[in-house]
């Protein structure tokens, strides 16, 4: 049994829409809710409480559905050309207004599962360019993406992965990028030997930068070809089979991204929000949360900093009196921060687990906190630690509505309270959504 016919449910946290055959709930991407459809079973092991398949043929379709933006992630048209649809777009067939209604869905299902928390929450639109009026308009969900990730299949061209697979796929385009890296046209490169490519090309329209990581060490000549293969138009670095920090081979180790008035260097391992406009639109969002609580003197964390987008606003709002404590786990990226930082007295940049500095730095008085933890969220330990050190207002910034809502639900055991959360679509035609919410301890 290979595919079924399935009348699709209510969204689910994770891109799928929920069905039912014979009692066994099945996972469904690729449609929408109440939609007649054929499904391909991808995941059947008998074990399992559940299964996963894609649609690859709609009965009876939602009014909300459109043709797919990015054919290479549009599961009708891979499927019944023998393949299998890449991951990264799999809201593409969906209509923006609409994605937003399913994202916003989602975040309040969370809630009130796993916090028990009613809350009406909202997906709002970030626009691909700033406007003069401050309002986010609507724009068609293209072109957002300044980092992008790519695999290389066994003939050397460049692809992506399929979902939950090994399975690669050879791409000829991604309209999810910004124009900046579809120009480059690596797709039109021999990048045999190449394992991963990583590009960043900054929201300022600095020159982009490529990383290949290699799959098996190279020859200068080989090296030599891939840089000049390139060009002048992006940086080129190289990762070794064997790991290490990148090599350039032409250009710049890194890229500069510019924030209002805040300037970071980010290299080719560090980490950078993915939308153009996530920095302004998320600084914006925890300044509002934590903002009333800095002041000159105070004493703030940003922690889970990544390369500091929201410790550099946080140092000017203490000033040369006040602290900044700005923690992150990865080696690579807190390098980016603390030379960014290195002329800030009042910034401390501590590379480490979370939890651990924490507790080497219990006592410490912290007015306000940032909270941006990965997908996994920050877990039962670091919300412990944060209850110890009672700051007066945290801004929780989450990737994962799952996990923010089972952080939340902890703190308000611990008698904290919920101010308000706003959701933002900084990742059209996919499901994922960004939360930001501000949270304040008990009286």
């Amino acid at each position: 049994m290979n595919d079924l016919e399935l009348r699709l449910g209510p969204i689910a946290h994770g891109g799928h829409t929920v069905a039912r055959h014979e009692g066994r709930v099945v996972f469904v991407r690729h449609g929408l809710p109440g939609e007649l459809v054929r499904v391909r079973l991808t995941d059947t092991e008998p074990e399992r409480r559940f299964w996963r398949g894609d649609v690859v043929e709609v009965l009876e379709g939602s009014p909300e559905r459109r043709e797919h933006v990015w054919a290479p992630a549009d599961s009708l048209a891979a499927y019944a050309a023998g393949s299998v649809p890449v991951g990264g777009a799999e809201f593409g067939h969906i209509n923006l207004a609409e994605q937003r209604r399913l994202k916003a869905a989602v975040v309040r299902e969370q809630l009130s599962r796993l916090a028990h928390v009613t809350l009406d929450v909202e997906v709002e639109a970030v626009p691909f360019e700033a406007t003069s009026d401050g309002a986010a308009h609507d724009d068609d969900g293209l072109h957002w993406r300044t980092r992008c990730s790519f695999a290389v299949d066994d003939e050397g061209r460049l692809a992506m992965h399929a979902h939950r697979s090994d399975a690669v796929v050879p791409i000829r385009d991604m309209p999810l990028a910004v124009q900046a890296i579809e120009r480059l046209g690596l797709w039109d490169l021999d990048l045999s030997g190449v394992e991963r490519v990583e590009v960043a090309a900054p929201a300022s329209g600095e020159t982009p930068l490529v990383v290949f990581t290699l799959a098996a060490d190279l020859g200068s000549a080989r090296l030599s070809a891939l840089a000049e293969a390139v060009g002048d138009a992006a940086s080129v670095s190289v990762v070794s089979a064997r790991g290490g920090a990148p090599l350039t081979l032409h250009g710049r180790s890194a890229v500069s991204e510019q924030v209002g008035e805040y300037r970071y260097t980010v290299t080719g391992e560090g980490f950078w929000q993915i939308h153009r406009r996530a920095p302004e639109a998320l600084m914006a969002a925890v300044l509002d949360a934590v903002g009333p609580e800095l002041d000159e003197g105070a004493a703030a964390a940003d922690l889970y900093a990544g390369a500091g987008l929201f410790t550099a606003p946080l140092a000017a709002r203490v000033g040369t009196s006040g602290s900044v404590l700005s923690v992150e786990g990865s080696p690579g990226t807190s390098r980016d921060a603390r030379r960014t930082f290195k002329r800030q007295r009042q910034v401390d940049v501590v590379q480490g687990r979370v939890e651990r500095v924490l507790r080497q730095r219990a006592g410490q008085r912290l007015d306000a906190v940032v909270l941006d933890p990965p997908r996994a969220g920050a877990g039962r330990e670091v919300v412990r630690q944060l209850v110890e050190a009672a700051p007066r207002a945290v801004a929780y910034v989450a990737c994962d509505p799952a996990s923010f809502a089972r952080d939340l639900g902890w703190l308000l055991e611990a008698g904290w309270s919920l101010e308000w959360v706003r959701g933002l679509d900084l990742y059209p035609q996919t499901h994922h959504v960004e939360t930001v919410a501000l949270l304040k301890p008990g009286s």
